[in-house]
């Protein structure tokens, strides 16, 4: 059985694993099938390996290769996505047409403002509504407020600077509506052009010329990668 050859590769030999444990093994993607169907969202690996108390770390991870090349190959109308720091079921996005037919539900939109602000707050996190207003060029209370109802970004703390402005963060939210595993699969600085490195630069100088990093520190519009999540949040469980 092409399932449990794939899974028996990653088990190695010798691990003293009785028949009765192989045949779990063998059928380890169908159970991860039933937890993430069942979870509804992403799933990080570590909550399915103690979910299913047994199949090390590995095995469950050879178990979701072969779900995923499975939908693939027999062009199932389910894919097996990493989003959020974990693994979530969706539905291909040829099929989403018929899908919010059959919901009767309007796909979240984002107007430009809200894409302008949490796309700063993605590169910057942690920042100040400061730090967005003065790149953005207009007051941005109004949309972090709306960010923050639908969960996009949220507070993670304050600044250690006068009047101890508010820091925002994004959330495991953010990672699902854009598809992203984790925040190191944003575009590097590089990709996104030569005036993206104001997105990361720590200190921001705002005249009649415009808003522009300081000369004495400049940013490099290298690969440079997104700050992690504040407090010592992973990307997969933020939020």
């Amino acid at each position: 059985m092409e399932t449990e050859t794939a899974i028996d590769r990653e088990r190695g030999n010798g691990n003293g694993r009785d028949e009765a444990a192989g045949a779990d093994l063998g059928r380890l993607p169908a159970l991860i099938e039933s937890l993430l169907f069942a979870a509804g969202g992403p799933v990080p690996l570590g909550r399915l390996v103690d979910a299913l108390a047994g199949p090390e770390r590995r095995e469950v991870t050879a178990a979701l290769k072969v779900l995923a090349e499975g939908y693939e190959r027999e062009g199932r109308g389910i894919r097996l996505v990493q989003v959020g720091g974990g693994y979530q079921l969706r539905t291909p996005a040829e099929h989403a047409h018929w899908v919010r037919r059959l919901l009767r539900e309007r796909p979240p939109r984002l107007s430009r403002p809200m894409l302008e602000t949490v796309a700063i707050v993605a590169y910057r996190q942690p920042c100040t509504r400061a730090e967005i207003e003065a790149i953005r060029g207009v007051e941005a209370e109004a949309v972090l407020s709306t960010l923050l109802e639908r969960r996009m970004v949220r507070i993670v703390g304050r600044k250690d600077a006068p009047g101890r402005p508010l820091l925002y963060g994004t959330t495991r939210e953010f990672l699902e509506v854009f598809g992203l595993p984790d925040l190191s699969a944003l575009p590097t600085l590089r990709e996104l052009g030569a005036d993206a490195n104001i997105l990361t630069s720590p200190d921001l100088v705002v005249d009649a010329k415009g808003v522009r990093p300081t000369a004495d520190e400049p940013a490099t519009a290298g690969d440079a990668e997104p700050a992690p999540l504040a407090d010592g949040d992973t990307a997969g469980e933020a939020g």
